[in-house]
């Protein structure tokens, strides 16, 4: 007899049950990663009235250019967005130098990292990733019974491909990869990257999350859509949340080799496009002026938190995105209590037997009231 977690896989993989995996992303994506965060929760009832240090957003956009075109693209909210949407396709191959069968777009990188998730349970393979790391992917791919291998960061903080390498077994299908890495910010050597793509996508397809790549001077050139370009088995992920400053407008694409789109696409939701995100992701493709505004900006205030940090001889990861990891001083209910009657949000991780603070960059004046408010909660 059938059970019914087997008919739901059918279902999914028939293209149906969206809805309900839709409520289990969001259930996902808003689940706690310590103790800490059990006992306390992490979605503070006054949100809004608090300086927001926990979800790693731009608090400069969107830029003029997206608010304008949004505007601009109101009077079409009433037709379906699908030509659209094709058409940003093909200006994103065109600027990735790819064809527009490379490029699967998204309601940001968080729906394609949820499918592709599912496509590992549904398949029945394992997934590998460093630990910690953004671990949406990782975490609904285990909704469907997938195994999630895991190798700690290397002391740096930095993804030990080499221990991955290793940890690398027959029914592997994704091996992911975030750079620069959530939580900790830190980025890869780019030619040792290459070089492990390469040569473990001889065994399974490697997932390169790109989220955070923009904050990089002349990333274009420490992207791997090359290898994309090249033919390997390489998937890359984008999304217009972070730099671009669009995360509650959900757009973001992924690009790989046709065959394995088509299986992630083959699980999408039909029509999952809205006029508004894409007439802004359009518009800030090409804001070059926004992008290296929000790169200076986040490099001084995310400069003030290293500052506060060496103060008081704390280790951390030796960020490049808008995003700080390091130890907790004292305990991390108390810090998150603490810190939110203060007015600030940030995030509190397990990781190695101990809890780390996770603090999103802010404005510079945010980030001088944050290191004041937290100086006075570890006091």
């Amino acid at each position: 007899m059938t059970t019914r977690r087997q008919w739901l896989k059918s279902a999914l993989a028939a293209g149906a049950g969206l809805p309900l995996s839709l409520t289990l992303a969001d259930q996902l994506m808003a689940a706690p990663v310590s103790r800490a965060e059990w006992l306390h929760g992490i979605e503070p009832k006054n949100l809004n009235q608090l300086v927001r240090l926990g979800s790693n957003e731009n608090p400069y956009g969107p830029s003029e250019k997206a608010r304008k075109a949004i505007i601009a693209g109101i009077s079409e909210g009433n037709r379906y967005a699908h030509g659209v949407a094709q058409d940003l396709r093909k200006v994103i191959a065109a600027r990735e130098g790819v064809a527009p069968e490379n490029v699967l777009l998204g309601g940001g990188s968080s729906e394609l990292l949820c499918l592709t998730g599912m496509s590992v349970g549904l398949e029945g393979g394992s997934v590998l990733s460093a630990f910690p790391t953004f671990r949406l992917l990782m975490d609904y791919a285990t909704k469907f019974n997938a195994r999630w291998d895991q190798v700690n960061l290397d002391e740096n903080m930095v993804h030990d491909l080499e221990a991955m390498a290793s940890a690398v077994k027959g029914d592997t299908k994704i091996i992911f990869v975030v750079n620069p890495n959530n939580p900790t910010g830190t980025v890869l050597d780019t030619e040792k990257l290459k070089s492990f793509c390469v040569e473990m996508g001889k065994r399974a397809t490697v997932f390169v999350d790109e989220a955070y790549i923009e904050f990089l001077e002349q990333y274009e050139k420490k992207s791997m859509v090359q290898l994309v370009k090249d033919g390997h088995n390489v998937i890359v992920c984008r999304t217009f949340s972070k730099v671009y400053g669009l995360a509650g407008l959900r757009i973001g694409y992924i690009i790989g080799q046709p065959d394995t789109l088509q299986k992630i696409a083959s699980k999408q939701m039909w029509g999952n496009y809205n006029q508004a995100g894409l007439a802004a992701a359009a518009a800030s493709l090409d804001d070059t002026d926004f992008v290296s505004m929000t790169r200076k900006k986040n490099a001084e205030a995310r400069q003030h938190l290293f500052n506060y940090l060496d103060s008081k001889k704390w280790s951390y990861g030796k960020s490049v995105a808008n995003v700080v990891f390091f130890p907790a001083p004292i305990d991390g209910k108390t810090i998150l209590e603490q810190t939110e009657k203060k007015g600030y949000q940030i995030r509190v991780w397990d990781y190695a037997g101990k809890e780390w603070c996770r603090v999103s960059i802010g404005t510079l004046e945010e980030m001088k009231g944050f290191t004041k408010a937290f100086d006075q909660v570890i006091a």
